[in-house]
């Protein structure tokens, strides 16, 4: 959420700066200026009035101490009066900051000046490549269909059981489903990133902080009766955990890992696009989250890229690194990289990995913030990226490590999996 003060300081540069997301925000901006003077001028009227009251209420006390009864008696019908006048101010007061928190919510974040104009994926920037494209054989099968030949994934099985978009991992592909986890959280904690293990649910208040709630509503499982959400990212839990709080410098940086399964309905998901593991309602993935200094923020985004590159060198994917542009980029990013693996099987390029800056969008939804060095209080910014999401590197290994005999394990995994084929 952008702060109110850099909209009333930077009115004009902030509605330019969003026509990067093809946004013409200046209305929008316009309105939330407006409600933010009537709130305030209704604060000023409240905390009028209640001054007022104040002030009455010393005087009917001197005044009973007085012997001033009938004075007193007669001021004290004002303070009645002024009772009543604050009452009915307070209550549209919190109409109108309720009002005024609905239309924050409407305007995204701000995008980094390094972020390329445009209005689709197609206009968004390859900035890296590594790894040679295999060549396979005409023989060469994608995913679903190795999955099946060798059965250690049954779509099939899990559209009985749930439906579509939920599949069921047998065998050996179970054993590399979870090989490909403890490989990422114990790259991650080498790293420096303290493991979590968090709810799989959260409340509204955390569906809001991170900026999935009102965004997002329509994309997450809601448990009606409990009013809790399905997280679709470990991002929303692990975040959350420092929602309300406030910092020291010291405390900089603050990183975080965490496994969790994901859940998303991806309502309107149609087509061969979404075959197999493209594309799924539940998929695992492994989180890295940081909270950082303002200063420093932008060097571990970078810091955050160069790890996930290291993985994905290790695993020898063909990949590709993405800096997103305007019309591609999250509601809530100011900048984001996307890592792409290349799927020969399929001969398309597959996301597997977003990594972004929130800068202080997130903090100020979750008031997180730390005191700097001369004590004043000042938002912190975060940061987060898939280190990595599951099905589409699973993907990738299975297309890319088929030999016509079977798939081979790619050597990094091996002591994970205990085993070095499939077949």
């Amino acid at each position: 959420m952008l702060q109110l003060q850099a909209l009333r300081e930077q009115k004009d540069n902030i509605i330019e700066a969003l026509k990067k997301r093809n946004l013409e925000a200046a209305p929008l901006v316009e309105a939330i200026l407006v409600q933010d003077e009537k709130r305030r001028s209704l604060q000023t009227k409240l905390d009028n009035t209640l001054a007022d009251a104040n002030k009455l209420s010393k005087e009917i006390g001197m005044l009973f101490k007085s012997g001033k009864t009938e004075e007193a008696n007669k001021i004290k019908a004002q303070t009645g009066n002024l009772k009543e006048v604050s009452k009915s101010l307070n209550e549209e007061l919190n109409l109108a900051a309720e009002e005024l928190q609905n239309l924050l919510y409407q305007i995204p974040n701000v995008p980094h000046k390094s972020v390329p104009a445009g209005s689709s994926e197609q206009d968004n920037e390859e900035i890296f490549r590594e790894g040679d494209i295999p060549k396979l054989t005409a023989e060469a099968l994608p995913h679903w269909e190795l999955a099946k030949k060798y059965d250690i994934i049954d779509f099939e099985l899990g559209v009985k059981i749930t439906g579509a978009g939920f599949p069921v991992y047998k065998g050996k592909g179970a054993k590399l489903q979870r090989a490909l986890i403890s490989y990422f959280l114990d790259k991650n904690t080498t790293a420096g990133y303290t493991e979590m293990q968090v709810p799989h649910l959260v409340n509204e208040a955390s569906g809001y902080g991170t900026g999935q709630l009102p965004d997002k509503e329509g994309q997450m499982y809601h448990v009606k009766a409990d009013d809790l959400y399905l997280i679709p990212t470990a991002e929303v839990p692990v975040t959350n955990m420092f929602r309300n709080q406030i910092l020291s410098e010291k405390d900089f940086p603050i990183c975080c890992t965490a496994y969790t399964p994901c859940f998303r309905r991806e309502a309107g998901s149609y087509g061969a696009h979404v075959r197999g593991l493209n594309r799924l309602h539940q998929f695992d993935k492994v989180e890295i989250v940081r909270i950082e200094h303002p200063d420093n923020s932008y060097t571990a985004l970078d810091n955050m890229v160069n790890h996930i590159k290291e993985i994905l060198n290790e695993l020898k994917l063909p990949y590709r690194i993405l800096r997103l542009c305007g019309g591609d980029l999250g509601f809530t990013a100011a900048l984001t990289y996307d890592f792409e693996v290349f799927s020969t099987a399929q001969d398309k390029w597959l996301e597997i990995s977003s990594v972004s800056n929130f800068e202080t969008y997130q903090s100020n939804r979750l008031k997180l913030r730390y005191k700097d060095e001369r004590g004043k209080t000042q938002l912190a910014h975060t940061l987060n990226g898939s280190s990595l999401a599951l099905p589409r590197v699973l993907a990738g290994i299975l297309e890319n490590y088929q030999d016509g005999n079977g798939i081979q394990i790619p050597e990094v995994l091996i002591p994970y999996t205990g085993f070095e084929r499939i077949d």
